[in-house]
Order: C-alpha cells, then sequence, then structure tokens
C-alpha cells in the first residue's frame, strides 16, 4: 500500500468487498516478484465532486471559449463525473521491494501534463511501459474489473462505468459516503 493518497480518516484505504476479492485474485495471476502497489481506493462523493470541479475549472480556464458541455465533456477523460464513480481504485505495479514500475507516466498525470500518454493505449512510451500496462492489465481484467481507459491506472468493478462495459443490467455499487447505509 501506498500512502500518497493518504487522508486524515484512512478513508482511501477501504474497498468493496467485490473490488477487493478481485485485487487478490489479479496479485494471484502477477508473476512471482512483482505485485499491485495500492494507491486509492475509496473518495467520498464530496471529494469526487470537488476534484472533478476543480478539473473542469482548470480547463475552462485554459478554454474559456468551451461551452459547460465541453468542459464536463473534456474533465470526465481524467476525473470521474461524480454520479458514476462509487466501486474504483487506483494502482500500479510494483517489484517485490516495492519499487514503482515503468508504467510511462506518473500516477494521476492529467491529459494535458502527459501529452495523452496517461490514455491506457497511449502511442509513444516506451515498449518497457507498454508491457507493463499490458501485464498490470491482463491481470485486473482476468480478474473482472474495467479500466477507464483515459487512466490507465484506474480499474473499477460493480459500478457504473463497469456496467457499461460488461453488459450488466446494472450497477452493483454507487457512490456512498462511509458510514451510510444506501
Amino acid at each position: 500500500m501506498d500512502t500518497r493518497k493518504q487522508d486524515p480518516a484512512n478513508a482511501f484505504a477501504y474497498l468493496r468487498e467485490g473490488v477487493l476479492e478481485r485485487l487478490v485474485k489479479a496479485q494471484e495471476l502477477l508473476p512471482q516478484g512483482l505485485r499491485l502497489l495500492f494507491v486509492e481506493g475509496y473518495r467520498p462523493p464530496s471529494l469526487q465532486r470537488e476534484c472533478f470541479e476543480e478539473y473542469a475549472g482548470q480547463l475552462r480556464a485554459a478554454q474559456p471559449d468551451w461551452s459547460a458541455e465541453q468542459a464536463h465533456s473534456a474533465a470526465s477523460r481524467y476525473v470521474s463525473p461524480p454520479d458514476i464513480a462509487g466501486a474504483a481504485v487506483d494502482l500500479t505495479l510494483a517489484d517485490a521491494d516495492g519499487r514503482e514500475l515503468d508504467l510511462g507516466t506518473r500516477m494521476n498525470a492529467d491529459p494535458e501534463e502527459s501529452a495523452g500518454a496517461c490514455y491506457t493505449d497511449a502511442p509513444g512510451i516506451s515498449e518497457e511501459a507498454r508491457a507493463n500496462r499490458g501485464l498490470l492489465g491482463s491481470v485486473l481484467t482476468a480478474a473482472g474489473l474495467v479500466n477507464y481507459p483515459t487512466e490507465w491506472w484506474h480499474w473499477s468493478y460493480g459500478d457504473r462505468y463497469w456496467a457499461l462495459n460488461t453488459g450488466a443490467a446494472a450497477a452493483l455499487y454507487g457512490p456512498k459516503e462511509i458510514g451510510s447505509h444506501s
């Protein structure tokens, strides 16, 4: 576990049970000497809204001629809209000593900063980074998670994005405040 996204209540470390079960399975599928490096799980809906609006605001400032819809759509490339979030995890690969492997960009690099290299299938990344993304993707997909294709590190199970990509009739999970019963 990496603590770069740690919050005072340690909420970042919470995961939906279905996500955790699939991460354990994915870890078992990795070659010996490699491991998943968990960075962030739970993000309260209020924080998700704040992250989304902050990025949308940055885009509106850079593109003042954009409509609200254009800014929302562009922001959605990098930050899940608050109504879609609910069962995701941000992670990467590490060696046995916990050193991150090269996946082409830093985790949480936005499309502008990385010139699009944050996209899972981005061209122009090194062969090593491409191979590492391929390995990460193969074990997580085999375990039942789906990738948000504009963020190589963002995977989910059971949320609305997962339901759309898998053809499930409905999401299993939605946004939830810790301690709420909905």
